[in-house]
């Protein structure tokens, strides 16, 4: 067959202007084998002038298409387009009999079976352009139809749809018709579901998982629902279009690539949102926040569509950010800024450094394989940092009511940038253009600087610089950059600089707690109008000056010299946990920017975070300290000292939450004490004992955590695996057997793991959960002499493995099995050459690109 097309913007605007699309019913037989499964499409549109034009389906076997009636020859198929030539104008029906692949990537229609009971589960993923996967479809998100669709499934099973489904019998099922949605929203999961039902606001709303996680489900069931309930009312306050769809399900799905998938009427999650073993209140917050990210896509993404993938922002910023301010107004979880500020923004500044950079809403995504590049921190996390210095800026009022009129304007169809900044301007006096072209057209992340003086008379003076700042330069060379590499900066095209509306925090040591600082005052500014010097208060100066205070712009920050020496010694003394949130962040950019030693930043860890209290900010800190300063920014000979000094913090917080009064905060401690362990004694006596002193038990979760550590070490062995994948035969536990094995410290181990995430045996393939598995396992910074020859394989292996396997394994071939540990010259070249050589496919090489610009900048800060 050959190759596939992916869809340009060109072409999809011509078949835009010259097709609509009514109606598709589709009717799928999921009984056919456990490789393949039928589907038959008929699509009825009509074409508004005589042309020629095509519909996508990529199928195991094109058995038949008529057209108006008439055969068409399957054979003109050509990769996954089947040409319509010499269409007429009028009305059309097509008809498309196909057989189609199951997939074992999470991409189409994902076949999965529990190795805990043999349970067989399938779901559909279709975004960005894998309808195709499934059934035959003008696959393009401007071209809405109503979707009508039947299934043939087991007897035993249950089969969700975007809308309400009914049992016909014989294992038919035929789901409502939808409202008009895009293509790439239609979906199905089928499956011996476990269910919890109910009812809200006389909607049907529903949670499903597989049978052998019930339990687990049935326990959290309440929390889910309460908080489902909860997002659903509050956007029932701030929008005025009320939810568009018949009912809410929501399945957790085994094998997802993402976190969840916004479905209408059907979101998808990946199933360890299902939780098996104990997890922190955070790791309860951001499950929440998931459910109201996606809940919000029902009205920005699924009502009002994007046009085209530039505007993949209107969906996910969005969701973004309603996502965590709603769950900030509906429910318990009160501090979610502060898990968005060390978790989700560095995500974004990360994103914004590197030389794939892209505007919020940039101009011209070409293709398809292009746009799935794109859903990236930036288009979550910078996209959704620049939506919350909007409502700073406008205010929530204006905000709220220029997307009320957005989607009065767009409901059920389609609507670009230039649709939503006229909705805003509608709703305010304020230059939302000038806005959006400062903030959504450009790219970098802006550095300010605090400039503090004392005055005369008893009057404190602050000015800021202002600055667009490329942060490190990336190339092998330390003073030179790498053609093709050079990061863009943040001026507008008129050169003016982005503006900023802020809050600065002035605190003082506290004269009653010698360990604590106070605020004495929060002063606003708009920059760059205040830049200058503008600020001025009474008083001596403070001890410590805090730029962006409360999180509500989008940069980098630093501190004045005075102000860094009393973080040293004050930082956990701060009150307000998103305070710290923008001062940790603040040094961590510094040591990624070479600009604060890596040392320092363990010193002001090891010192403060014993006296944490936010669950949030202990683990992303410590997170930062061991994958990227241990693993990472120290040399190799100076990495044991980083990990006995995150092993002894981490004690210090074991110690401290020996009463219990503190669960979250202990369990995140022995995680990490687990992971940074230099020496196998004290954690293979927790897992003999199945216990740390104390508590807590040790759940699945962390007995695998645990083994997979002794495996880095040397520990343990291939018995020791096979036993506790005995005792632990699930799906999380092949993956645990599959990380432990990759990491034994055994060259028969290292080539069986390689042989099985690139060997070429399309039987024999990893899922891409296996897979990503057996990449967390295989690079280790202990064992860098034993796998120092798969450096070099690693880039005409990957190739080669994206190259037959899609997009999916491409990211997790990229993103996991990198040889990331590798600080060194020749890694940096080797990647560079697979660039310059290899031709990749687009998924793999943009991935590449950040990790070589990520390496670049470790070797660098090595140097330094």
């Amino acid at each position: 067959m050959a190759c596939m097309s992916v869809l340009t913007r060109d072409e999809a605007q011509n078949r835009a202007q010259l097709l609509d699309v009514h109606r598709y019913t589709i009717d799928l037989d999921l009984t056919t084998g456990d490789e393949t499964f039928d589907s038959r499409t008929v699509i009825r549109f009509s074409a508004r002038t005589d042309a020629d034009t095509f519909v996508e389906i990529k199928p195991a076997e094109l058995r038949s298409v008529t057209l108006d009636g008439q055969p068409l020859d399957a054979d003109t198929l050509d990769g996954n387009r089947l040409p319509l030539k010499n269409l007429a104008a009028g009305e059309h029906e097509l008809r498309v009999d196909a057989r189609m692949r199951y997939s074992r990537t999470g991409e189409g229609m994902h076949r999965f079976t529990d190795p805990t009971d043999g349970e067989t589960y399938v779901y559909t993923q279709l975004f960005l352009d894998d309808v195709q996967r499934v059934f035959a479809a003008f696959d393009q998100p401007d071209l809405k139809a109503v979707f009508d669709l039947t299934v043939t499934a087991p007897e035993n099973w249950t089969v969700l749809a975007n809308g309400v489904t009914e049992h016909l019998g014989d294992g038919r099922w035929q789901a409502a018709a939808t409202p008009l949605i895009s293509t790439y929203l239609v979906a199905v999961a089928a499956g011996p579901w476990h269910s919890v039902r109910t009812e809200h606001r006389g909607l049907p709303f529903g949670i499903h998982c597989r049978r052998s996680l019930a339990p687990y489900l049935d326990a959290d069931a309440d929390e889910l629902l309460d908080i489902t309930r909860a997002c659903f009312d509050r956007y029932h306050e701030k929008f005025e279009e009320p939810y568009p769809f018949d009912s809410y399900d929501q399945a957790f799905v085994p094998e997802f690539n993402a976190g969840a998938m916004e479905n209408p009427g059907l979101v998808t999650f990946r199933d360890e949102f299902v939780y098996r073993s104990a997890v922190t209140d955070t790791e309860r917050q951001t499950r929440a926040m998931v459910v109201a990210h996606e809940m919000a896509h029902m009205w920005f993404g699924d009502l009002v569509t994007l046009a085209w993938w530039d505007d993949i922002w209107l969906n996910e910023s969005f969701a973004e950010y309603m996502g965590y301010q709603t769950l900030t107004e509906a429910t318990r979880f009160t501090d979610t800024w502060t898990d968005f500020g060390v978790t989700r923004k560095p995500w974004g500044y990360d994103a914004d450094q590197r030389p794939s950079t892209h505007p919020v809403a940039p101009e011209n995504v070409e293709d398809t394989a292009s746009a799935l590049l794109n859903f990236d921190g930036i288009s979550y996390a910078k996209g959704a940092s620049a939506l919350r210095q909007l409502v700073a800026w406008l205010g929530e009022k204006d905000f709220l009511a220029g997307i009320n009129t957005h989607f009065r304007r767009h409901r059920f169809a389609n609507a670009g940038l230039a649709d939503f900044i006229d909705s805003l301007a509608s709703a305010t006096e304020r230059d939302v253009h000038a806005w959006a072209d400062a903030w959504l057209r450009t790219t970098g992340v802006d550095t300010l600087t605090p400039e503090p003086r004392n005055g005369d008379n008893g009057w404190f003076h602050l000015g800021i610089a202002h600055r667009g700042d490329p942060g490190l330069r990336s190339g092998p060379d330390p003073d030179q950059d790498r053609e093709g590499l050079t990061h863009r900066g943040t001026l507008r095209p008129d050169g003016r600089k982005r503006p900023h509306r802020i809050t600065v925090g002035l605190y003082d040591r506290d004269l009653h707690d010698a360990h604590r600082l106070t605020l004495r005052q929060r002063l606003e500014a708009d920059l760059p109008a205040t830049e200058a010097g503008a600020l001025s208060t009474a008083g001596t100066r403070p001890a410590l000056v805090v730029l962006n205070d409360q999180d509500l712009t989008y940069a980098k920050i630093r501190f004045d010299p005075e102000s860094l020496n009393t973080l040293r010694t004050h930082l956990s003394g701060l009150p307000d946990p998103l305070t710290r949130a923008v001062v940790w962040n603040a040094l961590r950019d510094a040591v990624r920017d070479g600009d604060l030693p890596a040392a320092d930043f363990l010193d002001i860890a090891r010192t403060h975070l014993p006296h944490e209290t936010d669950l949030a900010l202990v683990q992303g800190v410590l997170a930062f300290a061991s994958t990227h300063i241990a693993d990472r920014y120290l040399t190799p000979d100076r990495r044991p000292a980083a990990l006995a000094t995150l092993t002894a913090l981490c004690r210090d917080l074991i110690r401290r939450t020996e009463d219990g009064d503190n669960p979250g905060l202990r369990l995140i401690a022995v995680r990490h004490c687990i992971d940074v362990a230099a020496h196998p004694d004290t954690v293979a006596a927790w897992l003999a004992d199945g216990i740390v002193p104390g508590g807590p038990e040790l759940d699945p979760e962390l007995r695998w955590r645990v083994l997979a550590r002794l495996a880095v070490l040397g520990a343990t062995d291939e018995a020791a695996i096979a036993e506790e994948l005995r005792r632990d035969p699930s799906a999380t536990g092949q993956e645990g057997a599959a990380r432990c094995r990759a990491s034994l410290p055994d060259e028969d181990a290292k080539s069986r793991a390689w042989q099985a995430m690139f060997g070429a045996d399309d039987r024999a393939d990893l899922s891409n959960y296996l897979f990503t598995a057996t990449a967390q396992g295989f690079w280790q910074p202990e064992q860098a002499d034993l796998v120092r020859p798969y450096v070099a394989r690693y880039y005409q292996d990957a190739v080669a493995v994206a190259a037959r396997r899609g997009p999916a394994i491409a990211e997790a071939a990229s993103r996991w099995a990198f040889p990331a540990h590798a600080v060194d010259a020749e890694n940096l070249e080797l990647g560079e050459t697979c660039l310059r050589e290899a031709d990749p496919i687009p998924a793999l090489r943009r991935k590449l690109v950040d990790q070589l610009d990520d390496l670049a900048r470790a070797l660098r800060v090595q140097r330094a």
